[in-house]
């Protein structure tokens, strides 16, 4: 009995050591994978960083050369510094920016995105690098006595919002008996605002507050404040959790340093830029 004992003793033994080996050889096999399908190694392998986006005042723009300029472009450039790669600029309409980060147009979506749960339910999320709120800039002649949202909020009122956006969901939710005229390009919501063809325009600042500056015979800021605070995140795909991490830590560094800080004032505060515009 002693021998046989000490037989089955040996053999669960073997057996338990087999199986935490396979067990460790499995999760380094898994590491391996997870790390050969990060984003982040796949960048570093290609030495380059596909950055989609797409052109809001004062986050994307091109100035009098053709060139791409503001915040975000500023962001983009300085993560690709970080990195030690190359930064290729993919421009993307709005309405289809985050299938094309799906289907493998580019690595990461740098562009002024709102944190929001459906989009949340598609794409991974970083942590904020910066907040946005809702305004409203409205024309003084079609709008002149209006200075509340309720006073916005009413059926004979027309608002113009971008397709796609969260300023489009924030104008659904907070004037929701307005008649909204929604177009898929920035450039036309401000045209349909300056033609009389609608009350007032609803986007994140600064750009109502820089129409109205640059418009001051046509256009007026009806509230003293935004209405809406609302944070804007990296976007990435689903389970690449590598790269997020990463991202999550060039942000707290950044904005410990001041430097996300420093861009967000001369982009956001001051109009250093506007003489680089066409």
């Amino acid at each position: 009995m002693t021998i046989w004992r000490t037989v089955a003793i040996g053999l669960v033994a073997m057996i338990v050591i087999l199986g935490v080996s396979h067990v460790s050889y499995a999760a380094d096999d898994t590491r391996q994978d997870l790390a050969q399908s990060s984003t982040l190694e796949n960048v570093m392998k290609r030495q380059a960083i596909r950055v989609g986006f797409d052109t809001f005042k004062p986050w994307a723009m091109k100035d009098k050369n053709g060139k791409y300029i503001g915040f975000e472009i500023d962001v983009a450039t300085k993560l690709a510094e970080d990195m030690g790669v190359k930064l290729q600029l993919v421009p993307t309409q709005w309405n289809g920016i985050i299938p094309a980060l799906l289907g493998g147009k580019f690595d990461i979506i740098i562009g002024g995105m709102t944190v929001t749960p459906k989009r949340n339910l598609k794409v991974n999320f970083s942590i904020p690098y910066e907040f946005s709120g809702m305004s409203i800039v409205a024309s003084s002649k079609k709008a002149g006595k209006k200075t509340t949202l309720a006073e916005f909020n009413t059926p004979e009122t027309i608002i113009t919002v971008r397709m796609g956006t969260t300023a489009h969901v924030a104008a659904k939710n907070f004037l929701p008996k307005a008649q909204l005229k929604v177009f898929s390009d920035e450039s036309q919501t401000i045209q349909e605002l300056l033609s009389g063809r609608a009350q007032a325009l609803v986007a994140s600042n600064p750009l109502p507050e820089s129409l109205a500056g640059e418009y001051p015979d046509k256009l007026y800021m009806p509230l003293s404040e935004d209405f809406t605070r609302e944070p804007i995140a990296f976007a990435v795909r689903k389970s690449d959790y590598d790269f997020t991490n990463f991202l999550n830590n060039w942000i707290r560094v950044n904005f410990s340093s001041g430097w996300l800080q420093n861009r967000y004032d001369y982009w956001f505060k001051s109009k250093e830029w506007e003489s680089q515009l066409q």
